[in-house]
């Protein structure tokens, strides 16, 4: 009997050790930064999912944008190599290329090295995850590489917060921006935030110019600022003249102008994305697979 009773509580600690186990938190691997030069920050449990297969277009299919394009290569370029660099805000119209130069640069200054090898990384970071930003900066400043986080489509509503720490994590906090990582946003807003946002605070507060300063100095954060703006019709065909020949198309010059414009006049719009939606559209109808 008492060896039962002793087999009874040896079962009852065994299952006590593994309820404290499952709720103690788990032991977060280390980064395995060789595994891909891209990942994505996933700030629950607070991993860099390394992503072997990353959606982008090459830069030279990137029209319209030469100047900006040309700026953001220059800038990243310097901070691969080690030189001082800004943070860039890559703001304007929809559709006009900012988050596919962003990971186009990222090739291209990869691709360029002989070597082999690929210094720089590229860190997707998810808006609603701006919060985690110094976790993630601990996990990076000790590595051997060299990082750009990239946050697409960043904006703050009302009541949102969490733009302070992205403030902090850029520039304001006591360690400040580690030396390998540079900070990339795409948004539709220059500000990042909503302008009657702004205009609340200049009517509601006390000292209206300290808090509109308050909201504004975000972006200040960012040492360029990179406008995109809606392109003309010529630039629009150039982006599709591109597409077609990149994924050698076949298809009549005059019968391509002409489908294109209507594309885009049933679209309301013309952009990038758009010329781009209608050359996939186009490949299927003349029945030809794309090039990855």
């Amino acid at each position: 009997m008492p060896q039962k009773n002793n087999e009874t509580l040896e079962h009852k600690l065994d299952r006590l050790i593994e309820a404290v186990a499952r709720l103690a938190p788990r032991q977060t691997p280390e980064p395995d930064f060789d595994a891909a030069d891209c990942f994505v920050w996933a700030a629950d449990p607070g991993e860099l999912e390394p992503v072997r297969r990353v959606n982008r277009v090459d830069i030279g299919l990137i029209k319209g944008v030469d100047r900006v394009r040309d700026i953001l290569v220059d800038n990243t370029e310097r901070f691969a190599a080690g030189l001082p660099a800004n943070n860039v805000l890559l703001w304007g119209a929809r559709g006009m290329g900012k988050s596919s130069l962003v990971k186009a640069a990222h090739a291209r200054i990869n691709a360029a090295h002989a070597d082999g090898k690929s210094p720089l990384k590229l860190i997707e970071i998810h808006r609603e995850d701006i919060d985690t930003l110094p976790k993630l900066m601990s996990l990076l400043k000790q590595a051997p590489y060299r990082f750009v986080l990239f946050c697409d489509d960043l904006s703050f509503d009302h009541d949102d917060t969490s733009y302070k720490s992205l403030k902090a994590a850029l520039e304001g906090g006591v360690e400040g921006r580690p030396a390998n990582v540079i900070f990339y946003a795409t948004s539709n807003r220059r500000h990042l935030l909503p302008r009657d946002m702004i205009e609340n605070e200049r009517s509601t507060a006390i000292n209206p110019s300290e808090a509109v300063e308050e909201k504004v100095s975000l972006s200040d954060r960012f040492g360029l600022w990179l406008g995109f703006h809606k392109c003309s019709q010529d630039e629009y065909l150039e982006m599709v003249v591109g597409y077609v020949r990149y994924h050698e198309l076949e298809i009549d010059p005059e019968t391509l102008r002409a489908e294109a414009l209507e594309w885009a006049t049933t679209r309301g719009s013309r952009s990038g994305r758009v010329a781009w939606q209608f050359t996939q559209d186009l490949a299927g109808r003349l029945g030809q697979p794309l090039k990855d």
